[in-house]
């Protein structure tokens, strides 16, 4: 007597058991009329048949050279596999090992003609699957044009309402609050203990570092969801500001989080110099005896051994006094007053200079005066065909040269105001550290007891504005001495950078 085993299968998760139950009665009442002796039943749930990569697929053929059954059952070739050339492999190692596939639907004979039959059956098997694939691609790209949900995880911050995707409130304040807390420079570990603080919790915990840094990387918080290469901005609301997730983004490939060494940003870096032998400042790291690593700023002389004895300062402490003291300046109405007239100075100057606006001008001069010159000689009678095609090719150059003085003095003639300089100085105070540094800060002169903050200027400071002004900064134990420098004018291309 011949005896079998039944391999059956489904292919999605929308399929139930009871695809299974009919796939097994069928083969089974098969067997039944063909006396053939059913030992063994090998299924798979909500696999597809377009691959191998299924355990009791697997399993079953590896069982196959144990040489135990003559069989393997199948409801239709289908269930066996969709792809005929993995359906070819398979076939001949079961063959090797003195088994065949059998359908219990498809009556096919074992005759030459019965291989061809086969053959071709699993090849619109393979189709139809390739066929079915497309048009569901199809239809939920259509969906998601539509700006509805497809399926598959939704981001943190967002739930499924009317088959669509919103923005769940309570969650998104938490996106919104990694977001800014890492665009203003916090270390993810300070923002996950800061949430902690709060009560937030991701499933009753603390939220993981890796769950942070996927938030950060997410473009779906700002509105934007790609997949197979097609980009929908219908999907997502936006929950986190554009700007703020650009800068992010610019840190997150900065820092290349995600990696064991995460990169930390020294907001005064290149701008701190000692005060006792001149020798820059630069960043170093230790780690305290309890673990805890320190960061700070020292003395390149003391750590070269130079003899200078210059002490070192927390990182924290020290980019805390100058962004204090940078915020304080901005916020006073007199000093806004002194940028914007400085600034607006720059500006007239600018649009006076206006090289090449003037580099226009005089070659459009030049240009006329040639045309002046071949229309004289043409007068005389000293026409030809070349000098009628350079008169032509001179008159395109003089058209091209007026569109181009004219997109010039547009430029010119955009004039930021007084009160506009100011706005964006005030916004300023909102900026990020960094922003902030490298926009007002010249240099930094560093002692034990006191530090010299020299700004960049946009103008000379009068006489009586020259020694400086003194006053506390924060709670620290000594006075620090800040003066503004008189030596650095704004230059053009900060012009742009600053008001652009």
């Amino acid at each position: 007597m011949k005896t079998a085993v039944i391999y059956a299968r489904y292919s999605s998760d929308s399929q139930t058991e009871q695809s299974i139950d009919g796939q097994l009665r069928v083969c089974n009442e098969y067997a039944k009329t063909h006396d053939i002796v059913v030992v063994k039943t090998y299924i798979d749930r909500a696999m597809t048949g377009t691959n191998d990569r299924r355990p009791d697929f697997r399993r079953m053929i590896a069982d196959s050279a144990r040489k135990e059954w003559d069989y393997v059952l199948v409801y239709k070739f289908d269930r066996f596999s969709r792809n005929k050339y993995e359906t070819a492999i398979h076939k001949k190692t079961l063959r090797d090992n003195g088994v065949k596939v059998v359908s219990a639907m498809e009556n096919i004979p074992d005759t030459p003609e019965g291989i061809i039959l086969e053959s071709l059956i699993e090849g619109m098997n393979q189709y139809y699957s390739a066929e079915l694939a497309q048009k569901v691609r199809r239809g939920m790209k259509e969906s998601r044009i539509k700006g509805f949900y497809t399926g598959g995880p939704i981001a943190f911050g967002y739930r499924i309402e009317n088959h669509r995707i919103v923005i769940d409130e309570a969650k998104a304040e938490i996106v919104r609050f990694i977001f800014k807390q890492y665009a203003e420079g916090v270390m993810v570990k300070d923002i996950i203990a800061k949430l902690t603080a709060k009560g937030i919790l991701r499933n009753g915990k603390p939220f993981p570092e890796n769950t942070i840094y996927n938030i950060l990387k997410k473009e779906k918080y700002a509105g934007v969801y790609t997949c197979r290469g097609e980009v929908y901005d219908n999907l997502y609301p936006r929950i986190v500001p554009s700007d703020i997730f650009e800068i992010v983004q610019r840190k997150v490939k900065e820092n290349k989080y995600g990696s064991r060494s995460v990169a930390v940003t020294y907001l005064l870096r290149k701008k701190v110099k000692c005060g006792y032998c001149g020798k820059h400042i630069f960043a170093e790291c230790g780690t305290a005896k309890n673990g805890e690593v320190i960061r700070y700023y020292k003395c390149s002389g003391r750590k070269n051994g130079t003899g200078c004895r210059k002490e070192q300062i927390r990182k924290e402490l020290l980019e805390k006094y100058v962004i204090e003291n940078i915020q304080e300046h901005l916020s006073k109405p007199e000093t806004l007053n002194y940028i914007a007239e400085g600034l607006l100075a720059v500006q007239e100057r600018h649009i006076k200079e206006n090289t090449a606006l003037t580099a226009i001008q005089a070659e459009i001069r030049q240009t006329e005066t040639a045309v002046s010159n071949i229309m004289a000689a043409i007068e005389q009678g000293g026409t030809s065909p070349t000098v009628m095609k350079r008169m032509r090719e001179l008159e395109l150059r003089i058209a091209e040269l007026q569109k181009q003085e004219a997109i010039e003095k547009a430029n010119s003639a955009i004039q930021l105001s007084k009160e506009q300089i100011i706005q964006y100085y005030k916004e300023g105070l909102n900026r990020q550290p960094l922003a902030l540094v490298n926009y007002f800060v010249k240099e930094i002169v560093l002692y034990d007891d006191r530090m010299v903050i020299h700004y960049n200027t946009p103008q000379p400071i009068s006489p009586d504005e020259s020694q400086g002004f003194s006053f506390f900064i924060g709670n620290c134990k000594m006075p620090y001495h800040v003066q503004n420098s008189t030596a650095l004018r704004f230059k053009d291309f900060e012009l742009t950078m600053l008001i652009g």
